[in-house]
């Protein structure tokens, strides 16, 4: 039989936290060529034995290049990253393709389509969902906006770290959108399931059993998941942190404002999260915001 040769291509991976390690290293899988760089440079000298080359800083792993792969917590280590010193703005060449894949602002994933723009660079927002074992088992969902062509040309490097892509508008920020609204979808089922659990546990009903009942009702994953982790109280090491998710849930109420379409609940969910973070739990899974609801329900941890 003969074999089926996928196009490859010579690619920059900046930015190896938990989701960003499992991205690179399956296209990295996939045979294609990576420079990496990670503040932490130990992180980045992790992937050298799956044949990585580690870069010096994101302009060294950006030189010569056709895209350029980002995956960092925040605006403001996107900002520093692509504009800073030794940023990748200045060494990517005319053609090249910026792939961003972080949860950011629809306003800078708008600076960040005219900058690139004007150097004749590409940009697409791409940004992801799932969870860190996801990220390493190829089985994150990627959301893709931006340019049709420069879509196509890049959804070799899509299929090697998702098992789908889908692509939501012509503008880059429409994905940003798509992404903050998804995570606002899950943090307002954890909620949900932080509320259920707590009347439940005050009527003397097993959580547990419960979740048994609603995957049948209604198969979502995200519940029987974030719900096994709620009723076990198992929010340590986090695959997403709190303070991560109390970011998120301000982008989307930004994104609303700016669309003019008020979400109420996403208030709520930003105040108990809130709640959460003042009681030291912004390493913990987002999913611990749940005991904030358990707490003004009387009931104490099981830990």
């Amino acid at each position: 039989m003969e074999s089926l040769c996928l196009p490859t291509m010579k690619i920059a991976f900046i930015g190896l936290g938990r989701m960003g390690a499992g991205m690179a290293r399956n296209l990295l899988h996939a045979g294609h060529t990576v420079a990496v760089y990670n503040r932490s440079r130990e992180k980045a000298d992790q992937l050298a034995a799956d044949g990585a080359r580690v870069a010096s800083s994101p302009a060294d792993a950006s030189r010569d290049v056709e895209a350029v792969m980002t995956m960092v917590a925040d605006d403001q280590a996107l900002d520093q990253i692509v504009f800073g010193n030794d940023g990748i703005a200045g060494a990517m060449k005319p053609g090249c393709v910026h792939l961003s894949h972080s949860t950011i602002s629809t306003a800078l994933a708008r600076k960040l389509t005219a900058e690139h723009a004007q150097r004749k660079q590409g940009y697409l927002s791409v940004p992801v969902f799932g969870r860190p074992d996801a990220s390493e088992s190829k089985n994150l969902l990627v959301v893709a906006a931006g340019s049709g062509e420069l879509i196509d040309r890049c959804r070799p490097l899509f299929d090697a770290i998702a098992r789908q892509t889908f692509v939501v508008g012509a503008e880059p920020w429409h994905a940003n959108v798509a992404k903050v609204c998804g995570n606002f979808m899950v943090i307002s089922a954890i909620e949900a399931l932080g509320e259920a659990f707590a009347t439940l546990r005050k009527a003397g009903v097993d959580p547990e059993a419960f979740l048994d009942i609603m995957h049948a009702l209604l198969g979502w994953t995200v519940i029987t998941n974030y719900g096994h982790l709620i009723a076990q109280e198992k929010f340590e090491p986090a695959g997403f942190a709190l303070k991560l998710g109390l970011k998120d849930v301000r982008l989307v109420l930004a994104a609303s404002e700016e669309c003019v379409a008020p979400m109420p609940l996403a208030s709520l969910v930003h105040d108990q999260l809130l709640a959460a973070l003042a009681q030291g739990q912004g390493e913990m899974d987002w999913s611990s915001v749940t005991q904030v609801v358990a707490r003004n329900a009387g009931l104490k941890s099981k830990s």
